[in-house]
């Protein structure tokens, strides 16, 4: 039987591949979404940056990292994401 530690890992890997979903898949901006929304209440993510995940949800061909940076916020995230400058 896992741990609760080795349960929250699982579901924190699980978050990052479907809040790494490929643009312009079915559904794949209300995925990301709800992925960045896992990382969001975790304290991982600032609120201006789930802002544009949420902006980006009905919209799966956007890249929200693009508007992210062209925002100037969320460099943090920008970082974890592999898209920093």
């Amino acid at each position: 039987m896992a741990s609760e530690a080795e349960d929250l890992e699982a579901e924190a890997a699980e978050q990052w591949q479907l809040v790494n979903t490929p643009l312009g898949e079915m559904w794949s901006g209300r995925t990301r979404y709800a992925a960045a929304m896992f990382f969001f209440k975790r304290g991982e993510m600032n609120a201006e940056t789930l802002e544009v995940y949420r902006i980006c949800a009905r919209l799966d061909a956007e890249n929200p990292l693009a508007i992210i940076r062209a925002r100037g916020v969320g460099q943090e995230w920008l970082k974890r994401m592999g898209y920093g400058k």
